[in-house]
């Protein structure tokens, strides 16, 4: 499909099929987020694959509470990718700090994207948490306490009946300028 195409077709999945996910399908997946953009090549991300049942319930566990439980489809997902901030370069840290701007969050949110278009490309379906109990996965994934946890992603095959939605987005004339404000 064409690039278009595919931006249309992705979305974020959440009812999912029961069947696994190939690990070559997952190393493509993360093969395209390695090939990320960052600033000034600091790559300040791992990427941790949770694919083991047992560990993979514990960590879905930890991605919903008792007020908020918006994300008990994780359950159903084959594999959680969770995506560890690492140190970026010294330049990148000065340029930071200097610009007040937190780039290792934009990189990966970048990286993410590209995993998750290259998911979509793949016909399996991905949804991006942002809201989940840090110092749980930490612990569960031997994740060193200084490091943060930036992201979750979900991958899996969609169900069959999960069909494609409408996407609801502002106009171009709402969301863009030409040449200033």
């Amino acid at each position: 499909m064409n690039f278009q195409e595919l931006i249309k077709t992705r979305q974020s999945t959440r009812r999912y099929s029961d069947i696994n996910v190939e690990k070559e399908k997952i190393q493509l997946c993360i093969e395209a987020a390695r090939m990320a953009p960052s600033a000034s090549n600091s790559q300040p991300w791992t990427f941790i694959v949770v694919d083991n049942p047992e560990l993979k319930e514990k960590v879905a566990v930890e991605t919903y509470g008792s007020v908020v439980s918006f994300n008990k489809f994780v359950h159903q997902v084959p594999v959680i990718i969770v995506i560890v901030i690492e140190k970026t370069k010294l330049i990148t840290q000065v340029g930071a700090f200097i610009k007040d701007r937190e780039f290792p969050l934009i990189d990966i949110g970048i990286a993410a994207e590209h995993l998750c278009l290259q998911a979509a490309e793949l016909g399996l379906g991905t949804c991006m948490l942002g809201w989940f109990n840090e110092k749980p996965i930490q612990k569960l994934l031997n994740i060193p306490k200084k490091k943060r946890i930036g992201l979750l992603i979900t991958l899996g095959y969609p169900a069959t009946d999960d069909p494609l939605r409408n996407k609801i987005r502002k106009t171009t004339e709402e969301m863009s300028r030409l040449n200033g404000y």
